[in-house]
């Protein structure tokens, strides 16, 4: 089987449709989680340590071999982190929801499957009956 067989069945087995739609997801709750930690948290954060904004929050190496001044932007690096800390929680009840709601049905099968003996069981415990009948 060539490579091109074998890309052409992968794509068409729906893989490559589902990590696209995964990635482009991905990408815009990515956005709204940076929007929600630089506009949302942030903000009152600065607020409650007295205006500091952690985004400016750098410190200076001096100046590099072109003149320039560098910097070590560890408050853009805070924001990182919470951003991280927020989508992995998202995550974290997103999975947690789906394996309740994946068990739930679980239990609901093998409740369905305990209220019905197999066909074979009622059979033989009819035929243990009339035995019994017969013998009694």
């Amino acid at each position: 089987m060539g490579m091109i067989s074998e890309f052409k069945e992968f794509a068409l087995k729906g893989n490559m449709v589902d990590m696209a739609v995964g990635i482009i997801i991905g990408g815009a709750f990515g956005t709204i989680v940076k929007s929600l930690v630089s506009d949302v948290i942030m903000p009152p954060i600065g607020y409650l340590t007295g205006g500091l904004d952690f985004s400016s929050l750098s410190l200076s190496l001096g100046k590099g071999l072109d003149g320039k001044e560098v910097f070590i932007k560890y408050g853009s690096f805070i924001n990182a982190v919470i951003a991280f800390l927020i989508v992995a929680f998202v995550l974290f009840l997103v999975i947690k929801a789906m394996n309740k709601a994946k068990e739930a049905m679980e239990e609901e099968k093998e409740e369905e499957a305990a209220a019905e003996p197999p066909k074979q069981e009622v059979l033989l415990e009819e035929i243990r009956d009339l035995l019994k009948s017969k013998a009694g």
